[in-house]
Order: C-alpha cells, then sequence, then structure tokens
C-alpha cells in the first residue's frame, strides 16, 4: 500500500504527464497539418516540432521513472532505456536553447555585426542547429555512458545500498567534470540569448513608454507579456538544470521528499513549457484552439 505522500506525487506525475503529452502533441499535430497544407515548414515549425518530439519522448521517460520510484515497474526496465533517454534529454535542451536563440534574432534590436550576420541567416541555420544538436547530444550519451554512468542491474540499489553510493562517490568528480563541459553548454548559449533579448525588449519598452501614453498602449503591453514569458522559460530551464544534476549525482535516497520533489520539478519543466510556448504563440495558439474544435466536431 502507498504512503499517503507518494500518492500524491504519483497524482502530481499523473498531472504533469498528461499536461506534457497533450501540449506538445498539439504542437506537432499543428504543424503537421501545416506541412501536409503548404507541403513545407517554417525554420521555427520545424525547431518547435523537433522540441515537442523529444519533449513527449522526454515526459515519457520521466513518467515511467515515477512508476519505478513507486515499485509499480522494475528498475532494470528502466535502466535498458536509459542511454536513450539520456540523448533525449540532451537534444531537448539543445532545441530549447536554439529555440530561445532563434527568438532573440528575430525579436531584439542589437547593431553588433555579429548579432547582425546572424538575424539574417538562422533561418537558413536552424536544419544545420538541430542535426548539429542529435550529433551532439549523441557523442555525449557515448561518452557518458561509457566512462562515466555504468548502470549497475538493478538501478535501486544505487539509491540505498551504502557500499554502492560510497563507490559512485569516487567517481562525482568525472560526472561534474562531465556537467562543467557538457550540460551548461545549452545553458550558457541559453543565458546569453535571453538576456540580450530581455535587455532589447528593456530598452524597447521603456523607449515605448516615453512616446506613448502610458503603459495602456497595446504594443507596451505585448512587450512586458514577451519579457514575462521570456523569464519564465529562464526560471523553468534553470531548475530544471539543476535538479538535473542533483538527480544524476545520485546522492538522494530514494523516495527521499527531496529525491521526489527533484524529479516533480524535472517533470514539470516539459510540460509547463510547452504550455507557455502556446499560449504566448498567438499563430499556435489560434491554430491549436482550431484543432481543438476539429477533434470535438469529430467526436
Amino acid at each position: 500500500m502507498l504512503e499517503s505522500h507518494l500518492i500524491i506525487y504519483f497524482i502530481l506525475g499523473v498531472i504533469q504527464f498528461l499536461i506534457g503529452i497533450f501540449a506538445n502533441s498539439i504542437i506537432v499535430a499543428v504543424n503537421g497539418i501545416g506541412v501536409i497544407k503548404q507541403r513545407k515548414t517554417a525554420p521555427l515549425n520545424l525547431l518547435l516540432s523537433c522540441l515537442a518530439v523529444s519533449r513527449i519522448f522526454l515526459q515519457l521517460f520521466i513518467f515511467f521513472t515515477h512508476l519505478a520510484v513507486l515499485s509499480l515497474i522494475e528498475f532494470l526496465t528502466l535502466s535498458e532505456g536509459f542511454g536513450i533517454s539520456l540523448f533525449i534529454n540532451e537534444s531537448e535542451l539543445w532545441f530549447a536553447t536554439w529555440l530561445g536563440v532563434f527568438y532573440c534574432t528575430k525579436i531584439a534590436n542589437i547593431s553588433h555585426p555579429l548579432f547582425l550576420w546572424l538575424k539574417m541567416r538562422i533561418s537558413k541555420l536552424v536544419p544545420w542547429l538541430i542535426l548539429g544538436s542529435l550529433l551532439c547530444a549523441s557523442t555525449s550519451c557515448v561518452f557518458h555512458s561509457k566512462y562515466m554512468w555504468p548502470i549497475p542491474q538493478n538501478l535501486s540499489v544505487g539509491f540505498t545500498s551504502k557500499n554502492t553510493r560510497t563507490q559512485m562517490k569516487e567517481n562525482l568528480a568525472f560526472q561534474y567534470f562531465f556537467f562543467v563541459l557538457g550540460f551548461p553548454m545549452p545553458l550558457f548559449i541559453f543565458l546569453v540569448a535571453i538576456l540580450l533579448l530581455v535587455f532589447s525588449l528593456g530598452r524597447h519598452t521603456w523607449q515605448m513608454r516615453n512616446m506613448a501614453a502610458g503603459t495602456r498602449d497595446p504594443r507596451v503591453s505585448a512587450h512586458i507579456h514577451a519579457m514575462l514569458s521570456i523569464l519564465s522559460f529562464l526560471i523553468l530551464f534553470f531548475f530544471h538544470y539543476i535538479m538535473e544534476i542533483l538527480v544524476s549525482s545520485q546522492t538522494l535516497r530514494l523516495r527521499s521528499f527531496n529525491f521526489l520533489f527533484c524529479m516533480s520539478v524535472l517533470g514539470t519543466y516539459p510540460s509547463v513549457h510547452s504550455t507557455i510556448l502556446i499560449l504566448g504563440n498567438p499563430k499556435l495558439k489560434q491554430n491549436a484552439k482550431k484543432f481543438l474544435l476539429h477533434i470535438k466536431c469529430c467526436q
């Protein structure tokens, strides 16, 4: 019989799973219908689709991890697909990073020559950025799985056995070295892009506020809304990264409050972030409403 806090944890996991699958499936479906009708796809839609697909698989893995934590499935079953989960996770981080860079180049007004060059060519670079992300994730996954994180036959032992945890602590230096060189790279690029965008939007909003009649100007409100959405992306991205470090260090005991909290935060990012993407993109939001109405009419 599951304890009350584990039942709450499971309910939260199910809610996150359903929201994440629903939101990301809408993004894929709407963009997929657009490709079928127009026989082509815009670079932003391609990037959003890749991000949504990676998050669907990431959400599935997180949900199966919830089931393993609650002993509803065996950790051995989960560990067999661990290398794939590493690939999906880092791919998703890179896709989210390039999405932030894309928004930055399209919205921000910065006169630096390098930024202007990137602004003119970002649409053509999107397919290459996606391919580069997949290559980087594949290389990182192989390196990490082979040299730094050997999966035991029963992963639960790694969280509960003191002997195994002592042996793993000897490899923590290598794991942290990997995180310093691996996962922070997309985080750093994302931070630079977001800070540039916030700076540009803040300066533009201040200029418009001085020229317009107060903050009731719709353009000012739109820019403030964009800044709040981008800051929410940054907060979710940062906490997701911190939780990944804590969980991957394998220093937390299974079913402890800290471990359950980290897993809950990990499940929040891919679901909430995708929901914000839909709500903050007028075209995607409109198409999503049409898609939902179409489903309702077909029932």
